[in-house]
Protein backbone atom coordinates (compact mmCIF):
# COMPACT_ATOMS: atom_id res chain seq x y z
CA UNK A 1 0.00 0.00 0.00
CA UNK A 2 1.48 3.08 -1.33
CA UNK A 3 0.74 6.21 1.31
CA UNK A 4 0.35 9.51 -0.67
CA UNK A 5 2.07 12.76 0.52
CA UNK A 6 0.83 16.17 0.89
CA UNK A 7 3.37 18.20 -0.63
CA UNK A 8 4.43 22.31 -1.05
CA UNK A 9 1.59 24.35 -1.99
CA UNK A 10 -1.03 21.50 -1.38
CA UNK A 11 -0.56 21.74 2.73
CA UNK A 12 -3.32 23.43 4.01
CA UNK A 13 -2.67 24.20 7.74
CA UNK A 14 -1.96 28.20 9.06
CA UNK A 15 1.56 26.96 10.87
CA UNK A 16 3.50 23.96 10.96
CA UNK A 17 6.30 22.11 12.61
CA UNK A 18 9.24 21.95 10.47
CA UNK A 19 11.98 19.78 10.59
CA UNK A 20 14.94 19.38 8.36
CA UNK A 21 16.19 16.21 6.20
CA UNK A 22 18.98 15.11 9.04
CA UNK A 23 16.66 15.50 12.34
CA UNK A 24 17.29 19.75 13.20
CA UNK A 25 13.86 21.04 14.28
CA UNK A 26 13.43 24.63 13.20
CA UNK A 27 10.10 24.90 15.17
CA UNK A 28 6.73 25.74 14.55
CA UNK A 29 6.35 28.56 11.89
CA UNK A 30 3.66 29.71 9.80
CA UNK A 31 3.20 28.06 6.21
CA UNK A 32 4.73 31.00 4.22
CA UNK A 33 7.87 30.91 5.89
CA UNK A 34 8.20 27.20 5.76
CA UNK A 35 8.19 27.79 1.80
CA UNK A 36 10.82 30.38 1.87
CA UNK A 37 13.19 28.29 3.90
CA UNK A 38 11.83 25.00 1.36
CA UNK A 39 12.48 27.39 -1.63
CA UNK A 40 16.02 28.84 -0.08
CA UNK A 41 17.31 25.32 0.06
CA UNK A 42 15.87 23.91 -3.12
CA UNK A 43 14.23 21.09 -1.11
CA UNK A 44 10.04 20.16 -1.23
CA UNK A 45 8.02 20.69 1.69
CA UNK A 46 6.35 17.12 2.49
CA UNK A 47 3.80 16.89 5.51
CA UNK A 48 4.46 13.82 7.67
CA UNK A 49 2.19 13.79 9.99
CA UNK A 50 -1.02 15.94 9.58
CA UNK A 51 -3.07 14.54 12.75
CA UNK A 52 -0.40 16.81 15.30
CA UNK A 53 -0.93 19.95 16.30
CA UNK A 54 0.60 21.80 14.41
CA UNK A 55 1.00 19.50 11.64
CA UNK A 56 4.18 18.15 11.04
CA UNK A 57 6.74 19.21 7.70
CA UNK A 58 10.05 17.76 6.89
CA UNK A 59 12.47 19.27 4.27
CA UNK A 60 13.45 16.62 1.78
CA UNK A 61 13.72 16.33 -2.41
CA UNK A 62 10.70 14.58 -2.60
CA UNK A 63 12.03 11.78 -5.37
CA UNK A 64 14.37 10.45 -3.14
CA UNK A 65 12.27 10.51 -0.16
CA UNK A 66 9.76 8.36 -2.27
CA UNK A 67 12.66 6.31 -3.26
CA UNK A 68 13.39 5.56 0.11
CA UNK A 69 10.19 5.23 1.23
CA UNK A 70 9.42 2.43 -1.51
CA UNK A 71 13.14 1.09 -0.48
CA UNK A 72 11.55 0.86 2.64
CA UNK A 73 8.17 -0.57 2.44
CA UNK A 74 9.69 -3.67 0.33
CA UNK A 75 12.94 -4.65 2.54
CA UNK A 76 9.67 -4.89 5.32
CA UNK A 77 7.54 -7.36 2.45
CA UNK A 78 10.74 -9.23 2.17
CA UNK A 79 10.97 -9.74 6.42
CA UNK A 80 7.37 -10.87 6.62
CA UNK A 81 7.04 -14.98 6.80
CA UNK A 82 4.45 -16.65 5.08
CA UNK A 83 2.68 -19.18 7.28
CA UNK A 84 1.13 -22.03 5.53
CA UNK A 85 -1.60 -24.15 7.65
CA UNK A 86 -2.09 -27.95 7.41
CA UNK A 87 -4.85 -29.54 9.18
CA UNK A 88 -5.63 -33.55 9.86
CA UNK A 89 -7.52 -35.69 12.01
CA UNK A 90 -6.09 -38.31 14.42
CA UNK A 91 -8.26 -40.68 12.30
CA UNK A 92 -6.43 -39.19 8.76
CA UNK A 93 -5.71 -42.14 6.37
CA UNK A 94 -2.45 -43.47 5.44
CA UNK A 95 -2.55 -41.62 1.87
CA UNK A 96 -4.24 -38.38 3.18
CA UNK A 97 -1.43 -38.31 5.82
CA UNK A 98 1.10 -38.74 2.75
CA UNK A 99 -0.26 -35.89 0.72
CA UNK A 100 0.11 -33.58 3.93
CA UNK A 101 3.54 -34.50 4.50
CA UNK A 102 4.37 -33.64 0.60
CA UNK A 103 2.39 -30.84 0.84
CA UNK A 104 4.81 -29.42 3.71
CA UNK A 105 7.74 -30.82 2.19
CA UNK A 106 6.77 -28.43 -0.70
CA UNK A 107 6.36 -25.34 1.55
CA UNK A 108 9.08 -25.78 3.71
CA UNK A 109 11.31 -25.86 0.46
CA UNK A 110 9.54 -22.60 -0.42
CA UNK A 111 10.87 -21.40 2.58
CA UNK A 112 7.00 -20.83 4.48
CA UNK A 113 6.96 -21.85 7.87
CA UNK A 114 4.15 -24.48 7.97
CA UNK A 115 1.40 -24.86 10.86
CA UNK A 116 0.31 -28.17 11.41
CA UNK A 117 -3.50 -28.23 12.86
CA UNK A 118 -4.92 -31.46 14.75
CA UNK A 119 -8.22 -31.04 15.43
CA UNK A 120 -10.39 -33.43 17.11
CA UNK A 121 -14.13 -34.11 17.26
CA UNK A 122 -16.82 -35.83 19.51
CA UNK A 123 -14.96 -38.25 21.77
CA UNK A 124 -11.80 -37.82 20.13
CA UNK A 125 -10.75 -35.06 22.38
CA UNK A 126 -10.39 -37.88 25.23
CA UNK A 127 -7.68 -40.03 23.14
CA UNK A 128 -5.54 -36.60 22.85
CA UNK A 129 -2.34 -39.04 23.22
CA UNK A 130 -2.75 -40.34 19.36
CA UNK A 131 -2.88 -36.39 17.77
CA UNK A 132 0.31 -36.20 19.64
CA UNK A 133 1.64 -39.43 18.47
CA UNK A 134 0.42 -38.18 14.94
CA UNK A 135 2.36 -34.70 15.31
CA UNK A 136 5.60 -36.16 16.26
CA UNK A 137 5.07 -38.39 13.61
CA UNK A 138 4.88 -35.80 11.38
CA UNK A 139 7.82 -33.99 12.70
CA UNK A 140 10.03 -37.06 12.32
CA UNK A 141 8.70 -37.43 8.18
CA UNK A 142 9.65 -33.69 7.83
CA UNK A 143 12.87 -33.29 9.88
CA UNK A 144 15.37 -33.02 6.95
CA UNK A 145 13.74 -29.91 5.80
CA UNK A 146 12.36 -28.30 8.92
CA UNK A 147 12.07 -28.40 12.55
CA UNK A 148 9.26 -28.02 15.10
CA UNK A 149 9.42 -24.11 16.94
CA UNK A 150 8.19 -25.81 20.33
CA UNK A 151 6.09 -29.26 21.22
CA UNK A 152 3.01 -29.86 20.15
CA UNK A 153 0.64 -27.51 22.09
CA UNK A 154 -3.55 -28.42 22.94
CA UNK A 155 -5.64 -25.21 23.03
CA UNK A 156 -9.32 -26.88 23.22
CA UNK A 157 -10.33 -29.13 20.19
CA UNK A 158 -7.33 -28.81 18.86
CA UNK A 159 -3.58 -29.68 18.34
CA UNK A 160 -0.94 -26.91 16.60
CA UNK A 161 2.74 -26.81 16.22
CA UNK A 162 4.86 -24.41 13.98
CA UNK A 163 7.48 -25.73 12.10
CA UNK A 164 9.67 -23.43 10.28
CA UNK A 165 12.15 -23.97 7.31
CA UNK A 166 16.02 -25.11 8.20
Amino acid sequence: MKKKYTVNDSIQAKEVRLVEESGHQFGVVNMQDARKISEDKGLDLVLISENTVPPVCKLVNYGQFMYQQKKKEKQNKKGAQVTKELKMSPKISEHDYQVRVNQGLKFLGKRYKVKLTIFFRGREVVHSELGYDLAERYIQAIKEIGTAESNPMKTGRSLTVMISPK
